[in-house]
C-alpha cells in the first residue's frame, strides 16, 4: 500500500473512531497513534495523516455543509460513518488541499479506493457521485491540466505576478 493511500485509511480509520466518540477534540492524537501502531506500526511520519484529521475537523461545519447540499436524499447522520468520513476526507482535499500534491481527481480516486477498502459494494459509487458534484460545484479546478502543463501555466502566473509588483 503506497504511503500516502496508508495515510489517508489511517486519517478515516481516526474519524471514523472520533466521530464515533462524539467528536472529542482533546482525544484525535492519541487515537491517531493508536492507529498507526495497529495498522502501521514502525512509521514514524504521521504528518499527512495528522493533517488531514486536523483539517476535516477544523473546517467540519462547511464540510458537513457542502457533503449535505451536494448530497440532498441523504441526511448526514444517515450516511454510514465510514462513507461520512471518507467523503469528509475528499472534501477537505477539494477545498483546501494542495493540488501541486495532490489534484483534485487524485483525491476523488483515494477516496473511492478508500470506499472500496472499507465501505459497502456501494459506497464507492456515492462516494464518487457526491464527491464529483462537490468538484463540479467548484468549476472543475484542474480538469484538463496534466502535470507539465499544470507547472507551466504556474510558472505563467508567477512571471505575471512578478512583473507587477
Amino acid at each position: 500500500m503506497a504511503n500516502r493511500h496508508l495515510q489517508r485509511s489511517i486519517a478515516m480509520q481516526s474519524l471514523f473512531e472520533w466521530d464515533f466518540h462524539n467528536q472529542e477534540k482533546n482525544r484525535i492524537g492519541e487515537v491517531i497513534d493508536f492507529n498507526y501502531s495497529e495498522f502501521a506500526p514502525g512509521t514514524k511520519d504521521h504528518a499527512f495523516t495528522q493533517s488531514i484529521v486536523e483539517g476535516v475537523i477544523k473546517h467540519i461545519k462547511d464540510i458537513d455543509k457542502l457533503i449535505t447540499k451536494c448530497a440532498p436524499e441523504w441526511p448526514l447522520d444517515q450516511i454510514a460513518a465510514v462513507d461520512r468520513n471518507t467523503l469528509r476526507i475528499g472534501t477537505y482535499e477539494l477545498l483546501y488541499g494542495d493540488y501541486d500534491q495532490t489534484p483534485p481527481k487524485v483525491a476523488i480516486n483515494e477516496a473511492i479506493e478508500i470506499a472500496k477498502a472499507y465501505g459497502t459494494d456501494s459506497s464507492p459509487r456515492f462516494i464518487n457521485g457526491v464527491l464529483g458534484t462537490i468538484y463540479r460545484e467548484m468549476g472543475e479546478p484542474m480538469k484538463n491540466d496534466n502535470a507539465q502543463e499544470g507547472k507551466k501555466r504556474r510558472g505563467k502566473v508567477e512571471e505575471k505576478e512578478g512583473k507587477s509588483q
